[in-house]
C-alpha cells in the first residue's frame, strides 16, 4: 500500500505567487498577459502532478486559478450601433474567466479591442477566484494514465481541484443568469470551465484537436458527404491548396498544401463517434466538416461543444423526406422555418421561440445553388423549394398512426422532414451562431417513393458531389463577408454579453 494515501492530506493550500492585477489600454498586450498568466498557472498544476506521480510527498492542496478580464464603465458610451457585439448594455462592472488564450488569441484581441474602443475604458487582467481543474490543465494529447504511476489509488479531489459540473452550465447563453447584488455582469457567453469542458468533449467525439477547427462548419448525417469532401480536399492539397493551407483528418493527420500524402499523424484504428475533417485557411477561415450521424441528440451534443469556439456560421447538409407531391428525388430544400419536434432543446429553448431564417445565409445558399447547378431565377424552382423543415426524434414515425403527424406537417406548411436540421438551427440561435440548412430529398414516404438499392446507389453518385460543392461554395461566400455583417443583431436578445 502507498503510505502517502493513508495519511491525512494537509489542509494548507499551495498556489503560485499572487498575481497583481494589471491595467491595459492595448488589446494585444492584454492577451499577452492573459497567456502568460494562464501558462504559468497550468504549468504549476502540471509540475505538481508530475512530482507526485514520481513519488514526491503531498505537501498540501495544489490550486491555481483561471485568468480573468474585467472592465468597468460608468456611462453607456458612444457605441457603434451597426455592431451587435463589442459593447455592454449598461454601466457597471463586467468580467469573464479565460482559458486557452493561445487558441482564442485572435478572438480575444478583437473582442477586447472593440470594448476599449466603444467605451473608452481600460481592460484589467487578473486572477479569478475560479480554480483550474487538474483535468483541464493538461495539454491536448497528454497520456495521464501512463505517467500517474503510484497515484492510481489516490483521491485526486483531495489534492487538486476537479471539474465542478454544478457551475458548468449554459445559464449565460440561455439568458437565465442573474448576478447577485454586488457581483459583476458576464462579459462572455461561456465561462472558462464551460469552454474547457467542451474542448475536451470535442477532442473525444471528433478525434481532432480544437486548434484545427475552422470558423465555417458543415454538419452532415451521411458518410457519403465526408468521403466526397476528403477526395476534394486531398486533390486540392495535391494541386497546391489555392487559399487553403492544410487538410486535417481524425487523429490529427495533416496533409499540407502542395502534398499528396499526409506529412503528420497516424491513421486511427477506428473512427470516433462524430469524426471531423478540416480544410484549413489562415486565421481559421477554412471549412470544418463533421459527420454527426443520425438523430437530434447527436446534433445537440456536437453543437453544444462547437459553439464555444465561436464559429462564424454553421450549415446542415443532409438528406430529408420530401413531403410534397411536386418534389422529386434529388431536389433541394432550403429551410426558411423549422418545426421542432426533436425535444432535445425544450428545456433550454422553449418551442414557442421562433427560429428565423437569416438573410445573409439564405442568400449565400441560394447563390451557391445557382452557381453549382446552372439554374437561375425562376428556373431554380425546378430543383429547389424554399419552405418549412420539420425535425422529429422518431425515425420510424411512419409506423404509427399517421393522421396526427401528417396533419401537423400539413398545418405547418412543411415541405421536408428530417432528424437534425431544426436542432442545429435552434442551437445556432441559442448560441448566437449564424445557421442555415440545405437538404436533398432522398425519399417521399407519404407518396410511396422509397429508395430501392439500385436507385440509392445512382442517387448518391449524382447528388452528393453537387450538394457538397454547394455547401462549400456557400461557406466561402459567407467567409468573404465582413464578420460584423454576418453576426447581425437578429440573434441578440435585450441583455447580451459584450463578447460575440
Amino acid at each position: 500500500m502507498n503510505t502517502r494515501i493513508s495519511s491525512p492530506v494537509p489542509l494548507n493550500s499551495i498556489s503560485p505567487e499572487p498575481y497583481e492585477p494589471r491595467v491595459f489600454t492595448d488589446a494585444v498586450e492584454a492577451v499577452d498577459a492573459l497567456t502568460e498568466l494562464y501558462e504559468r498557472n497550468t504549468r504549476f498544476l502540471n509540475d505538481a502532478f508530475s512530482a507526485l506521480a514520481n513519488g514526491g510527498p503531498i505537501e498540501g492542496r495544489y490550486r491555481a486559478f483561471y485568468p480573468q478580464v474585467s472592465m468597468e464603465t460608468t456611462s453607456f458610451g458612444h457605441v457603434d450601433s451597426r455592431l451587435s457585439y463589442g459593447h455592454v448594455t449598461s454601466p457597471g462592472v463586467y468580467t469573464t474567466t479565460i482559458t486557452r488564450p493561445k487558441l482564442f488569441r485572435h478572438y480575444l484581441k478583437e473582442q477586447l479591442a472593440l470594448l476599449m474602443r466603444n467605451h473608452q475604458v481600460p481592460i484589467i487582467v487578473s486572477e479569478s477566484t475560479t480554480p483550474i481543474p487538474l483535468h483541464f490543465a493538461f495539454g491536448e494529447g497528454a497520456h495521464v494514465e501512463a505517467s500517474a504511476g503510484g497515484l492510481a489509488d489516490m483521491q485526486l479531489r483531495d489534492i487538486f481541484d476537479t471539474p465542478d459540473l454544478t457551475v458548468t452550465d449554459d445559464e449565460i447563453a440561455n439568458g437565465e443568469y442573474e448576478p447577485k447584488p454586488g457581483e459583476p455582469h458576464p462579459l462572455a457567453p461561456f465561462t472558462a470551465q464551460r469552454i474547457d469542458y467542451s474542448l475536451a468533449r470535442l477532442s473525444h467525439y471528433t478525434a481532432t484537436s480544437a486548434n484545427h477547427f475552422q470558423n465555417f462548419v458543415l454538419f452532415t448525417n451521411y458518410q457519403f458527404y465526408v468521403d466526397e469532401f476528403c477526395a476534394y480536399a486531398r486533390q486540392l492539397m495535391a494541386d497546391g491548396g489555392s487559399e487553403y493551407t492544410a487538410f486535417v483528418e481524425p487523429g490529427n493527420i495533416i496533409t499540407p498544401a502542395g502534398q499528396s500524402v499526409p506529412m503528420e499523424g497516424v491513421a486511427l484504428g477506428r473512427l470516433p463517434q462524430m469524426p471531423a475533417y478540416h480544410l484549413k485557411k489562415k486565421g481559421h477561415a477554412g471549412i470544418t466538416v463533421i459527420n454527426i450521424g443520425v438523430g437530434p441528440s447527436n446534433a445537440k451534443t456536437i453543437t453544444d461543444h462547437v459553439a464555444v469556439l465561436r464559429p462564424h456560421a454553421w450549415l446542415m447538409l443532409g438528406h430529408c423526406a420530401g413531403l410534397r407531391n411536386s418534389q422529386r428525388l434529388g431536389d433541394y430544400v432550403l429551410a426558411h422555418a423549422y418545426v421542432r419536434e426533436d425535444h432535445v432543446l425544450d428545456d433550454d429553448l422553449p418551442v414557442w421561440v421562433p427560429i428565423p431564417a437569416l438573410a445573409e445565409v439564405q442568400l449565400a445558399l441560394e447563390d451557391a445553388v445557382e452557381e453549382i447547378t446552372g439554374y437561375e431565377g425562376f428556373e431554380l424552382k425546378r430543383i429547389m423549394r424554399t419552405g418549412t423543415v420539420a425535425t422529429i426524434d422518431n425515425r420510424n414515425w411512419e409506423l404509427r398512426d399517421q393522421r396526427g403527424p401528417v396533419k401537423r406537417l400539413s398545418q405547418s406548411r412543411a415541405i421536408a422532414l428530417d432528424m437534425e436540421s431544426a436542432t442545429i438551427a435552434a442551437n445556432g440561435f441559442r448560441f448566437r451562431v449564424p445557421y442555415g440548412t440545405l437538404l436533398c430529398v432522398s425519399d417521399k414516404p407519404l407518396h410511396g417513393e422509397l429508395k430501392l438499392p439500385g436507385m440509392a446507389t445512382a442517387f448518391y453518385k449524382t447528388q452528393v458531389s453537387q450538394h457538397l460543392q454547394i455547401g462549400i461554395r456557400a461557406l466561402e461566400k459567407l467567409g468573404a463577408m465582413p464578420t460584423e455583417k454576418l453576426h447581425s443583431r437578429k440573434l441578440r436578445s435585450f441583455f447580451e454579453t459584450a463578447f460575440q
